[in-house]
């Protein structure tokens, strides 16, 4: 078995090179080594290809060649990857679309090469990134290719899209349509949040009738119900919706609220056909891989629909609160409540409540009860990845996504066509840096004895967000809350268990509290899996979330283990990428391009 190659950026010291001209000719540059490879790939010149690359390059495919989500590290294994998949796929029509010097950190220098290509059943977009070698010359380093489009199925936007006058026929249409009066829906989709919306929006756009079922009384309830000091903390370019963006006037954080108010927008401007009040209570699949999906109508009545694949927009702990076990709980006499279930802090006021948790959503409503007058306490259990937004989002994320930057659709790619593991080694400089413009901060939280920490190995939230979905928190003011002691603090000791007034813990301590929230997160969508899909089904889904040890994340927008059953979620970012990337596998599907039992059993199983 080939030895794993070192993670490790492209440093002028580690390439043996002095330093590098900012006045190269980068398109130049890129032009003659991109021509190199196409005349190497279109002869299936797999030694050719792989002579132009550095020993320890990368190639990250996204359903472009492999119809799954793969990233390859070293020559050895993409040569192999090559093998598989060039003569099946048959590559061609490359075209360099536009190549930029980059220069991110005095030691790291490469030029960023962006370009087009065909394969038998897809048009494909990628990016490539040269480096410089000691004789002048540059070599590649990271490979991308991703799958756009299914030749003969465009999207039906721009040029493609209707171009009929509709006069007093559309509602009654749309009311039809949304009812599915004469056939069921190719698609179901449990779920109206970011992630059920933007599937369905781009399943629509491409010819595939689909159903969201949203259990709550209308779209964006998920957000519009929360705790009402909720608001987003990533920015506003990074979190546009595919085909209708915000409007430049909206806020740079977005208010919980506000974005439910947009996602119902976002549903009726896109005719995207959602049952609210709604509950899907079973799903059966059949011996062709289709599904009997029962649905309980806000009126009662139960409808039962066949439909050729199931889609779980329900998030990644499918919205079980998770309550820690803690022995004795019958016994407090107090309120116990979940953050999902808090509305503000002025539900309290005049009590002494304890916030049992230290990330996003402790620290946001801890900070609304100081608001509001109430005496809380913050019990942190595991240390906290903390940065403020001010210093940490523009240096994290201002290079992709911030004002004047590339277009959006530009920005995802680019942000995915590095793989994640090279990614994280990036990260854990801005980490570093963010750290030091943050040291005042950090250093008064510390003294207070709040315990922080820096994420896996220095890389940060986002690895954090990959690993586990949270335990981070982007400080917006509760940080100086807590070392001003206005939000208290206790993290010394385990919790050993309820008391008729609050916690005891290992140490012998307590504390009383009127209310305890619980600000723990998502328990495993497994409970949501078995109720609707049944033990045996639920047992055959592969572990969802956290890398896999190509860095890929774990069978969230692909192949789930259970046919024709996917799994959609992630952020407003990666939501917005990804849907499409499940929009087309399963279009793939329904046009016999790609087996129903899902793509990664056909390579590198």
């Amino acid at each position: 078995m080939a030895t794993a190659l070192p993670i490790a950026l492209p440093t002028l010291d580690r390439l043996g090179v002095s330093s590098v001209s900012a006045d190269v000719d980068a398109k130049k540059v890129a032009g003659f080594w991109f021509d190199s490879f196409t005349k190497y790939i279109e002869a299936n010149d797999i030694d050719g290809i792989l002579s132009l690359f550095s020993p320890d390059a990368w190639w990250r495919d996204m359903l472009a060649l492999t119809w799954a989500f793969r990233t390859f590290h070293g020559k050895a294994k993409i040569h192999k990857f090559l093998e598989d998949t060039l003569p099946t796929n048959k590559p061609s029509a490359f075209k360099l679309v536009d190549a930029k010097f980059e220069n991110p950190y005095p030691d790291l220098a490469w030029i960023l090469g962006q370009y087009t290509f065909e394969t038998t059943h897809g048009v494909n977009s990628g990016f490539f990134r040269l480096i410089p070698t000691p004789d002048g010359q540059w070599t590649g380093f990271t490979f991308y290719t991703n799958l756009e489009e299914l030749k003969g199925f465009p999207e039906k936007i721009g040029p493609h899209r209707n171009p009929l006058p509709n006069h007093g026929k559309w509602l009654a249409q749309r009311e039809r349509e949304k009812e599915f009066v004469d056939a069921d829906p190719t698609v179901l989709i449990v779920g109206g949040g970011q992630s059920g919306l933007d599937v369905a929006a781009r399943l629509k756009y491409i010819g595939v009738s689909t159903l969201v079922v949203e259990k709550n009384e209308r779209i964006g309830d998920q957000w519009r119900h929360r705790y009402q000091a909720l608001c987003l903390h990533d920015p506003v370019w990074a979190n546009h919706l595919p085909y209708l963006p915000f409007p430049p006037t909206w806020p740079v954080y977005t208010p919980s609220q506000k974005l439910a108010g947009w996602l119902e927008y976002y549903a009726e401007a896109l005719e995207l056909n959602v049952w609210t009040k709604s509950t899907v209570t079973k799903a059966v699949q059949d011996a062709n891989n289709e599904w009997d999906v029962t649905v309980e109508r806000a009126d009662g009545s139960t409808r039962v629909l066949h439909v050729k694949h199931l889609v779980f927009a329900i998030g990644l702990g499918g919205n079980n609160p998770y309550f820690p076990d803690i022995p004795g709980k019958e016994e407090y006499e107090g309120q116990i409540l979940h953050s999902i279930f808090h509305n503000t802090g002025k539900d309290h006021v005049g009590k002494k409540v304890l916030v049992v948790g230290a990330a996003t959503s402790a620290h946001d409503i801890a900070s609304d009860y100081v608001h509001h007058g109430v005496d809380v306490t913050m019990y942190q259990r595991d240390s906290t990845y903390i940065m403020t937004t001010k210093e940490g989002t523009p240096r994290m994320l201002g290079h992709l996504y911030w004002e004047g930057t590339a277009p959006t659709d530009i920005a995802d790619r680019i942000d995915a066509s590095l793989p994640t593991l090279l990614t994280e080694e990036l990260d854990k400089r801005r980490v570093a840096e963010i750290a030091e413009a943050d040291k005042e901060l950090l250093e008064g939280l510390h003294k207070v004895g709040f315990r922080t920490q820096l994420g896996p190995d220095g890389a940060g939230y986002t690895a954090m967000g990959r690993r586990r979905g949270g335990g981070y928190y982007l400080d917006v003011g509760a940080s100086q809350l807590i070392i001003d002691g206005k939000i208290k603090l206790k993290n010394d000791s385990v919790i050993k268990r309820f008391t008729k007034t609050g916690f005891e813990f290992e140490d012998g301590s307590t504390i009383d509290a009127d209310v305890i929230l619980f600000a723990t997160g998502f328990d495993s969508p497994k409970r949501t899996l078995e109720k609707i899909l049944g033990k045996e089904t639920a047992a055959q889904i592969k572990p969802v979330w956290g890398l896999d040890e190509e860095g890929e994340l774990r069978t969230a927008w692909r192949d789930t283990g259970v046919p024709n059953f996917w799994f959609m979620m992630g952020n407003l970012m990666w939501c917005r990428f990804h849907s499409k990337h499940v929009a087309l596998q399963i279009k793939a599907v329904e046009e016999g391009i790609l087996k129903s039992s899902g793509a990664e059993s056909r390579y590198y199983a």
